[in-house]
């Protein structure tokens, strides 16, 4: 991994507060998703359990994050300088390993599509996004600008797939959707790609030579926190919403007995 460099006190600082608000947004998705299962019908439980265990385990990956970051660092007259303890962002390729099936677990759980055609989704899904991740992280680990190109290209293989299939799918699933949750998951589609889009662009930078490593290493972990944010807590915000317009939908008398 990218060897760190100097880094000034306010760089040191926006990735240490941006994590502390990362397992903050983590902490509170959990709480909120796992106490919402009420407000939806049985059906859709399943989608918010599963909005809850993604934040959940990103929380847990966030925190270890947070105190490799702390423990890599050490404040010196010239800013803070390496401890000698490495920092370790493999955290978030174990994070994604888990979170990132699951997400696409939770999206294609509350369209509450035929069991043969959620079947065949997840099947197709979780394979391709284990793929995705496995290959990214040789190239993530990797001081060579080639090796990081070559492990970059097969794991857009993967990822590529997976935001045609959601497009495909969702866009197949909305005439069978309530009219009520048609733009609400349209909207989640929408920030899929968006939130998505980052992971590959934010691989990128260090192989362009945007900035100094220091820097580089700084706005990978902001960005990667927002990009996290957005994907997981938003995300599993949508899924809460479909699954409560859908369910007003199907029974408006449960809809307005769990208010």
């Amino acid at each position: 991994m990218e060897s760190l460099q100097i880094l000034s006190p306010g760089q040191y600082s926006l990735v240490y507060n941006m994590l502390s608000l990362t397992i903050a947004a983590m902490g509170a998705s959990t709480a909120f998703f796992f106490l919402s299962r009420g407000s939806v019908l049985p059906k859709y439980r399943p989608a918010l359990v599963v909005s809850g265990l993604v934040t959940l385990i990103a929380c847990y990956h966030y925190f270890r994050i947070f105190i490799s970051w702390t423990g890599a660092f050490d404040l010196g007259e010239a800013g803070y300088v390496a401890s000698g303890e490495p920092f370790n962002d493999a955290y978030r390729y174990v994070d994604w390993l888990l979170t990132v099936p699951l997400l696409l677990v939770e999206l294609v759980a509350v369209l509450a599509l035929s069991k043969s055609v959620t079947r065949s989704l997840l099947n197709r899904l979780i394979i391709a996004a284990v793929l995705m991740i496995g290959l990214g992280y040789p190239g993530e680990i990797s001081a060579d600008s080639g090796s990081r190109w070559l492990w970059w290209t097969l794991s857009m293989i993967p990822f590529l797939y997976i935001l045609y299939v959601l497009w495909i799918e969702l866009s197949k699933s909305l005439d069978r959707q309530p009219e009520s949750a048609r733009g609400l998951i349209s909207a989640a589609r929408s920030l899929i790609l968006v939130s998505w889009a980052f992971y590959p662009i934010a691989f990128m930078l260090p192989m362009l030579g945007l900035g100094a490593p220091g820097s580089i290493n700084v706005g990978l972990q902001i960005g990667y926190s927002i990009a996290d944010i957005v994907a997981k807590c938003g995300l599993g915000i949508y899924v809460y919403f479909i699954a409560r317009a859908k369910s007003a939908e199907e029974d408006p008398a449960y809809a307005s007995a769990s208010h």
